[in-house]
């Protein structure tokens, strides 16, 4: 990869992703290029990569991976696609950023993966790609809207699903709108109160929260090893959420927002996930783990409240909910205050 510069720590104080009017040339602007035979669609941002939306046949999710910052730095693991040394070997299924559910009509979406032993399987969910709507590029924004669909394990549809990506870009921060409706076709569809969803994303090593218990990682020839004592040599991240809370705390609770700050080769990085009104269980609860997986889940109150709520959300045949987040990629170390104004923003509040 060409060398690049790094933007020092920034306190952002200023509304993010401001567009200057200016002509695009072919390799200006965000450009979103479809290339369906290598089942991918790439974003790049004046011809540098930023994410790429794939459906390769060893997932069994489509995914925005890899993610990157305005300078390029990667902000999501490698494992299993492209391993890295000292990543964790663990849940083949965290890649990129995706969207699924854990129990849909008592199939497991989430876990599902190629490691799934073939005894578990007809009780894991697919979702499967099925065509590009539109892509389009343009001066500081693309967008992208697929079509998709959530299979049992005998290969018959239980949803479509349909999602328009909107990527936004200036000179140091990167966003991604995701929009996703699921309609029901031929039976009622219930999402049932489980812990793991609905859209995560797993992030690189260095924006883990430190920790003490061994693992297995990689080595330097990228197979798995194990470790009795574990290196957080350069491991940064730290949660906060948007009611104050901070670290492991932020595990279990609800909040409109949750943010994860760190360092990723010397570079301020501060990832913000977004939750939406409109969206089923407003405010959300955070799946975030120290160990990289930053997801937010409304529905999976009976475990995140040890049984004293429970939500189960419903889609009847024909009918359709719809669920709306924003992710930001900011270079620099961005003020509780900054990130609340960037939520008014998105919800129009």
């Amino acid at each position: 990869m060409p060398a690049r510069a790094k933007y020092g720590a920034l306190v952002l104080t200023l509304p993010l992703l401001v567009l200057i009017p200016g002509v695009v040339s072919a390799q200006s602007g965000v450009q979103v290029v479809p290339n369906e035979a290598a089942h991918r669609v790439d974003v790049t941002v004046d011809g540098k990569p930023f994410t790429s939306y794939i459906w390769p046949t060893t997932l069994k999710k489509p995914v925005l991976y890899p993610i990157r910052t305005a300078t390029g730095t990667l902000v999501t693991r490698g494992y299993p696609l492209e391993p890295r040394k000292g990543e964790r070997v663990d849940h083949p299924h965290h890649v990129g950023l995706w969207f699924n559910h854990g129990d849909v009509n008592g199939l497991d979406f989430w876990n599902n993966s190629d490691a799934i032993p073939a005894d578990r399987k007809d009780k894991m969910g697919t979702i499967v790609h099925q065509k590009i709507v539109d892509a389009k590029s343009g001066a500081g924004q693309g967008e992208l809207t697929v079509e998709s669909e959530w299979h049992k394990p005998d290969g018959s549809t239980l949803l479509r699903e349909r999602t328009r990506f909107v990527f936004r870009a200036d000179g140091t921060s990167r966003s991604i709108d995701r929009i996703t409706t699921l309609t029901a076709l031929g039976e009622r569809v219930v999402f049932n109160d489980n812990k793991e969803g609905v859209i995560g994303m797993r992030v690189t090593r260095a924006l883990e929260q430190p920790a003490t218990q061994p693992d297995v990682f990689t080595d330097a020839s990228g197979k798995a090893s194990a470790t009795k004592v574990l290196d957080n040599t350069g491991v940064t991240g730290q949660y906060t959420s948007s009611e104050g809370l901070t670290g492991d705390a932020v595990w279990g609770t609800r909040g409109r927002w949750t943010m994860l700050t760190g360092t990723v080769e010397s570079e301020a990085i501060t990832l913000v996930m977004l939750d939406h009104p409109s969206n089923p269980g407003f405010p959300t609860y955070w799946h975030a783990r120290g160990y990289g997986l930053f997801a937010a889940n409304p529905m999976g109150e009976k475990v995140f409240t040890d049984g004293k709520k429970e939500l189960n959300v419903t889609i009847e045949p024909g009918k359709s909910i719809e669920f709306r987040h924003r992710i930001l990629i900011l270079s620099g170390q961005v003020a509780a205050d900054a990130v609340e104004r960037q939520y008014r923003a998105f919800t129009g509040s």
